[in-house]
């Protein structure tokens, strides 16, 4: 890892790394094939219903006609270079938004012109938020039936409560869209639809100045009221440019004051290219972002890694993939260069491991590199311990930077390979997929000796039965789904216990423990506490006795936590307060196992004692329906005992939200397509593990 590279600021300004997110069928991979093809990158457009598009390359994708993997690309626009993620829309896969989010300068949220701000595109949303990260807003698919501006922008401002400003009016509708008013220039732009055509530049129609007049007036106002700046010169009375509009639109977007909205038809081709240049124009430049922080693994102390190719080597791996069977992580770098052949330190491993190959990537196309530099995303091969979200660095100047969070799996299933034959070839696909993605989860049953496979949902699992065939060549059988529940309690419960016998190994030695333990139970979401609250010991305790306590209290809440990971059914355990309340110390006791052992069986009777509860996964559920199968639709969700939040209006449907426990929703795509014939369309979310009655 050199640093005597000369500074590539003024590349990095050219710099974006972007990805586009929305809800699932929002035309995130349409969007995509357009960025590819008007750069350059590709010269046929890959339609999604076709099963012909580059950045949905995985055969499950192209039959499905969704995304479910990120597929990551650069691709050259106006001098710029832009590494783009094309990320999922189904809940199932939410992990491949987060941490591609998680790396990411800048975003597209994708909104549908009809279904405007959807489940999931609330969900890609926040998980922007928490990251931080700049967001740009088109509103697609304006050449739809019912198609409006105007309530995607209400919704977008009072269930994301994000501050949209409109840089264009839409010219025509539904089948008559044929380009916008640009606001910011204003002029206005049309388009053929004719895919090798350009953009058609011309003066505003006068039938739209007056009212291109008044928007823009709103579109100044609304940044002026977020930029000192431009604030000076709009109080002034002066007339604003579009270079200074422009920039003050920069500086609010990437300050994340407001969110500019751009409209179009991807499928049409119309509205792309001026999307491309407002990633240029606004979406920030890796030098744009705060430098990355992090602590020094070993003494904690807080540390930043500026956009430098002179600064040392940082990076954080987002995800891991198997190109032809061989590991490949995924890197964003965040400062430094990286060389083939070069060391990399592990924080988390506490070790150093060596890159093999660096590769630029183009969906599952690779090209190989020798070395890259700060601000670039980029495949490495040859780390073959490294895991998702795991920060690498020069070993002289380690650190550690914020891990991704991951997801508890909700659905499991018993999978076994379809011969005796295939059954190690089964082991080591499935320890592949894991390596992949960290939401799926494999373990055997201890009492069944069947291997139990966990995901986010039922075509999470379905995906990967399939893969398991297609790629690795292990053809499996999986049984039904089956819930995954977490233990609670309800009520506080005591237990006391006690051990005392020889130790098996060494007679002489005595095994002794005795410990009382209290279970309460706290708010949902809350997690697990584990802490001692053992009184002081009576001034009349011997000496040798009050020596031995600290020792007793450590081990028993040390035994505490051992055993708090799972429940009496062998399910996780979530939300309650184990406490250690007293101890029995032994002054003839040289190990503090019995310590431990007592705890662990007074843990387990406390639990007993304290009505314990198994909760289940609940999910937000919206149903999309037209007027004449609500009844049906609305009768079928109250025999799985669903609670009915609303019932609204979207364009021409009504909308249902619902919450009910997903042992409910097994095969309810198959139910809900029969009461509509066909017609309704549902998504689910994970919403809380509860009680259900």
């Amino acid at each position: 890892m050199s640093s005597n590279s000369g500074s590539k600021s003024n590349k990095l300004e050219r710099v974006r790394n972007l990805g586009i997110v929305a809800h699932i069928d929002a035309g995130k991979t349409t969007v995509s094939e357009r960025f590819l093809f008007y750069s350059g990158k590709i010269h046929k457009i890959g339609e999604v219903h076709e099963g012909a598009t580059q950045m949905d390359w995985m055969p499950e994708e192209r039959e499905r006609g969704i995304t479910i993997t990120a597929a990551a690309t650069t691709l050259p626009w106006r001098n710029h270079e832009l590494h783009l993620i094309d990320t999922p829309g189904h809940v199932d896969f939410t992990i491949e938004v987060e941490r591609s989010l998680r790396v990411l300068d800048g975003a597209v949220v994708v909104f549908s012109a009809v279904d405007g701000v959807e489940p999931q595109s609330e969900t890609v949303w926040h998980q922007a938020d928490k990251f931080k990260v700049p967001r740009l807003a088109f509103i697609n698919k304006m050449d739809r039936v019912g198609a409006e501006v105007d309530p995607v922008l209400v919704q977008m401002r009072e269930r994301l409560g994000t501050h949209p400003v409109l840089l264009q009016l839409p010219i025509g509708a539904e089948a008559d869209f044929s380009g916008a008013v640009d606001l910011v220039a204003m002029n206005q732009v049309t388009f053929t639809g004719n895919e090798e055509d350009g953009p058609i530049v011309a003066e505003i129609d006068p039938s739209r100045r007056s009212q291109a007049e008044v928007a823009r007036e709103q579109l100044v106002e609304a940044i002026a009221n977020v930029d000192d700046k431009l604030a000076e010169h709009y109080l002034a009375g002066e007339a604003i440019e579009e270079e200074a509009l422009k920039q003050a639109i920069r500086r609010a977007t990437l300050q994340r004051k407001v969110v500019p909205v751009l409209v179009g038809t991807a499928l049409r081709n119309k509205g792309v290219q001026p999307l491309l240049d407002a990633v240029i124009d606004y979406l920030p430049s890796p030098l744009d972002r705060p430098p990355e922080r992090g602590v020094h693994p070993h003494t904690q102390v807080a540390e930043e890694r500026p956009a430098d190719d002179k600064a040392p080597f940082c990076a954080l791996a987002f995800k891991v993939a198997m190109f032809e069977g061989r590991k490949t992580v995924f890197l964003r770098i965040y400062s430094g260069t990286l060389t083939v052949g070069d060391d990399v330190f592990n924080a988390r491993l506490r070790k150093n491991e060596k890159i093999a190959r660096l590769f630029a990537v183009h969906a599952d196309r690779r090209e190989r590199v020798e070395k890259i530099g700060a601000g670039s995303i980029v495949a490495a091969m040859g780390l073959k311990e490294c895991a998702t979200g795991d920060t690498l660095s020069v070993p002289a100047h380690p650190i550690l930077l914020e891990r991704i969070d991951t997801y508890e799996p909700v659905i499991s299933s018993a999978i076994e390979a379809n011969s005796t034959a295939d059954k190690e070839k089964l082991e080591a696909a499935l320890g592949k997929l894991v390596d992949e993605d960290p939401t799926f989860r494999v373990r055997v049953d201890e009492e069944t000796g069947e291997t139990i496979v966990s995901g986010m949902g039922e075509l999470h699992l379905e995906i990967m039965h399939d893969r398991l065939a297609r790629e690795y060549g292990a053809p499996t059988r999986m049984g039904r789904p089956q819930v995954v529940y977490r233990e609670t309690v309800t009520a506080v419960g005591e237990g006391e216990g006690r051990i005392e016998r020889a130790n098996p190994e060494n007679e002489a030695e005595l095994i002794f423990g005795a410990a009382t333990v209290r279970v309460e139970p706290r708010p949902r979401g809350t997690g697990v506490v584990v802490r001692e609250a053992v009184p002081p010991p009576p001034q009349e305790m011997p000496g040798p006795l009050k020596q031995k306590m600290p020792m007793a209290i450590a081990a028993a809440v040390a035994g505490v936590k051992e055993s708090v990971v799972s429940g009496l059914e062998g399910y996780p355990i979530v939300d309650l307060e184990a406490i250690v309340t007293a101890v029995e110390p032994r002054d003839d006791v040289k190990s503090d196992v019995g310590w431990r052992i007592a705890a662990q069986t007074a843990l387990r009777r406390a639990l007993q004692a304290a009505r314990p509860a198994l909760l289940e996964p609940i999910m937000d559920v919206e149903v999309v329906v037209p007027e004449e199968f609500l009844g049906d639709v609305l009768g079928d969700l109250s025999s799985r005992r669903a609670q009915i939040e609303n019932v609204g209006v979207r364009g021409m449907q009504r909308v249902v939200d619902a919450k009910l426990p997903l042992r409910q929703l097994f095969g309810y795509a198959t139910a809900v397509r029969s009461s509509s014939q066909g017609r309704a369309t549902f998504t689910m979310k994970f919403a809380k593990f509860d009680t259900w009655t």
